[in-house]
């Protein structure tokens, strides 16, 4: 007995160290075996592990859990030969709806701006242009998709090397697709807005027979065999890819195999991430349009950073099939864009079902550039914008207030709800989709080798602590819910105040695993993460620039599937302001 006390305060010490306190019960047993070299739980190893976990059971329990431990191993092992397809999810689907909250299905036309516009002599001074304006140079057929793929193509070369935001330029791909554009719409066969259009995909979307590679060495050579719905559906929209776009290594941060990606307003500076490469290269001009993905602030983060206009639609707007998973009830995909109206018209063409995510809600997108801001109730985060101690970034602030204000908008002070946000499904859920990885051993090839420590801790989470969490988590929506019933948008701080210091998709781990549930949060970080893990909807935009040169932005926040609602009150601002319009300086980015 004196040994087994002995282990048992060495196993506490050492998980304690770590943070997962007293749910320990897998994880002990998962020790013992392996420090005894045994393919079988004892007796011994069940007490110890009952114990570490505060739990007591008369022997009679513990003999026939030991029964049922011993044959759960046995299945774990037939469960480990099956070999399971990265788009396989499991059986039951996130919905960021709460009890008594609704959303419109009513089909509207869809109306988008239709700007005059005059093909310049030299072609690249539209590499900066808005999807919209280059939609109509196209429709007006003063410019083609291939001159204008062409364009793009040598500015992806051009500056990629010192912007590091491309892993891979499809330049035979996006030529032989520009082609086709340019036969079609010679036809009369124009698709829409977005029809001959060149753009980026993030390195963790699936192009069939390209490299898709998560942005790690350990996956560097893998190319898959399917495409992504999202690839799928906009190539049917006529839309040209050219690139896969650098993301941090398996979704986090802005390093990844190639190095760092850097931002074009200052390439000492990262372009923070996941969606990095999005972010650097639609702030460069270097694409019309890029696809993002977000967990934890994986698309407002490098929005804010780079200066573009970024939107993390809710979960269930978008497919996510064909997408490199760190949470199936957290990963977004979503338009990293040069307007607000951008994102609106990269939305009305991915914003649907695909009977394969069955997240996806078949809710219209029904986008009307004419919308009455004056009709939209606003809000803003009274206590998050209050705690801002920085002079600069509150004058940008007041000055965006007076801004909406003389367009119409009457604003409503929110408070942010006082409660629990440690309950992430992200580390468990990620942990699940690189079981394989962690359990060969291939995880050692990792440029970032904690993430698989992280992998490994997240396997000591029973199963009730994780579906607990998950009922805390409803509680919490449900909290965010009734702060928010009484309006349509509401302002938050630039960048939605990403919870991940690194910028990275992982966040906060509660509800098993990372992250510190003690580390007090402000007002602003706290709504951050309950609007992350609640999946509202966001949009970042520019407001300003520091004195350092870097942008400014705040973000406008809906309640779910109210995307149309934010984009509408981000393109009145951005109709009203040019700081969405600026470009970055170049010239000193050249290879040449």
């Amino acid at each position: 007995m004196k040994n087994l006390e002995e282990t048992r305060r060495r196993f506490l010490a050492h998980f304690s160290t770590i943070g997962l306190g007293g749910t320990l019960l897998p994880g002990v047993l998962w020790a013992s075996m392996q420090q005894q070299g045994s393919q079988q739980v004892s007796q011994e190893m069940l007490k110890l592990a009952l114990a570490t976990s505060g739990l007591k059971f008369t022997d009679e329990d513990e003999k026939a859990m030991l029964t049922s431990v011993n044959q759960s191993l046995t299945r774990y092992e037939t469960f480990r030969k099956i070999q399971i397809p990265n788009d396989v999810s499991p059986p039951f689907h996130f919905s960021a709806l709460v009890p008594g909250m609704t959303i419109d299905r009513t089909r509207q036309p869809f109306r988008m701006s239709t700007p005059s516009v005059k093909r310049p002599a030299n072609l690249e001074q539209v590499a900066f242009w808005p999807v919209t304006h280059l939609a109509q140079l196209i429709k007006t057929k003063q410019v083609t998709s291939t001159e204008l793929t062409q364009m793009y193509l040598s500015r992806l070369h051009k500056y990629n090397p010192k912007l590091n935001c491309a892993v891979t330029i499809l330049d035979e791909m996006g030529l032989a697709q520009a082609k086709k554009a340019d036969a079609e719409i010679a036809a009369g066969k124009y698709k829409g807005p977005l029809h001959g259009i060149p753009w980026g995909a993030k390195d963790i979307i699936a192009a069939k027979g390209y490299k898709t590679t998560w942005g790690s060495a350990v996956y560097k050579e893998q190319v898959l065999d399917y495409d992504a719905t999202v690839i799928e559906m906009l190539r049917d929209a006529g839309a040209v890819l050219i690139a896969k776009l650098a993301t941090g290594e398996l979704a986090q941060g802005d390093n990844w195999f190639g190095g760092q990606t850097k931002s074009p307003w200052n390439i000492s500076v990262g372009s923070s991430g996941s969606s990095a490469g999005p972010g650097s290269a639609t702030a460069a001009g270097l694409v019309g349009f890029s696809l993002g993905t977000e967990t934890s602030g994986s698309i407002l983060s490098p929005s804010s950073r780079n200066g573009v206009t970024g939107l993390r639609p809710t979960l269930g707007r978008i497919s996510r099939y064909g997408v490199m998973v760190l949470s199936w009830t957290q990963d977004r995909l979503g338009p990293m864009c040069r307007s607000a109206e951008d994102c609106a018209l990269v939305m009305s063409v991915i914003a649907k079902p695909d009977n394969r995510d069955l997240s996806v809600v078949d809710a219209p997108f029904n986008w009307n550039a004419q919308t009455d801001i004056k009709k939209l109730r606003v809000g803003y985060l009274k206590d998050a914008f209050e705690e801002n101690t920085d002079a600069v970034g509150k004058q940008f602030q007041q000055r965006t207030f007076e801004t909406l204000q003389s367009l119409g908008a009457k604003f409503v002070p929110l408070t942010v709800p006082d409660f629990t946000t440690d309950v992430s499904a992200s580390a468990i859920e990620s942990a699940v989709f690189f079981e394989e990885l962690v359990r060969t051993g291939k995880d050692k090839g990792l440029t970032n080798p904690g993430r698989s420590s992280q992998w490994r801790n997240n396997r000591v989470t029973p199963a009730v602590e994780y579906l607990q969490a998950q009922r805390v988590r409803m509680m919490m929506m449900m909290k965010l819910a009734e702060a928010t019933k009484d309006v349509d948008v509401y302002l938050g701080p630039g960048g939605g105040g990403n919870v991940d210091a690194g910028g990275g998709r992982g966040g906060r781990g509660g509800g098993g695993g990372g992250g510190n549930p003690q580390t007090p949060q402000t007002a602003g970080q706290r709504h951050s993460t309950m609007a992350n893990l609640a999946t509202y909807p966001g949009v970042n935009i520019r407001n300003g620039f520091n004195p350092a040169g870097m942008p400014t932005s705040i973000t406008f926040f809906g309640r779910p599937f109210g995307e149309t609602e934010v984009l509408a009150l981000a393109k009145a601002y951005q109709d009203a302001t040019d700081f969405h319009l600026k470009e970055p300086d170049l010239t000193k980015l050249s290879s040449e």
